[in-house]
């Protein structure tokens, strides 16, 4: 009985400061745009080109957007979560890019809760205990090919 008592005291006194958890993770695009699982998703008709990083002629730059992707992270390494919602927030790009004629998104930033985090090689993911999210801003672009 005494060893339910005290489990449950150590329990109660758990969930705030692991609710809390709000880990960073830097993950290089190279690594997200290679993934086995963004085969066949990222078809490579729309380049990723983070802000800072060398970009072929933009012959035309076009509306700036936003993508907040989250993923469960539960039974998954925060680095692999990470990857996760950063290929799903290319994915979303890729598929506003073509809708609007655009062949890249340039100027990619980290845009976790509207702070812009700029790195020439790797996007900035927040992992909690159960979500984990990348949130990324950057502008359609028709580039020289």
């Amino acid at each position: 009985m005494r060893k339910l008592a005290l489990l449950s005291t150590l329990l109660l006194g758990i969930p705030g400061a692991a609710l809390a958890r709000d880990t960073i993770v830097r993950v290089p695009l190279a690594e997200v745009v290679s993934m086995p699982e963004a085969s066949g998703h990222l078809d490579g008709t729309v380049k990723f080109f983070l802000a800072g990083q060398k970009t072929p002629k933009v012959l035309k730059k076009l509306n700036e957007a936003v993508s907040n992707q989250k993923t469960n992270g539960l039974g998954k390494s925060d680095e692999f979560a990470c990857k996760w919602a950063i290929l799903s927030a290319l994915l979303q790009f890729q598929k506003s890019a073509k809708a609007q004629g655009a062949n890249a998104v340039i100027d990619l930033v980290g845009y976790y809760k509207r702070a812009e985090t700029r790195s020439d090689t790797t996007i900035e993911c927040h992992a909690g205990v159960f979500v984990v999210g990348a949130a990324l801003k950057g502008s359609y672009a028709k580039i020289a090919q």
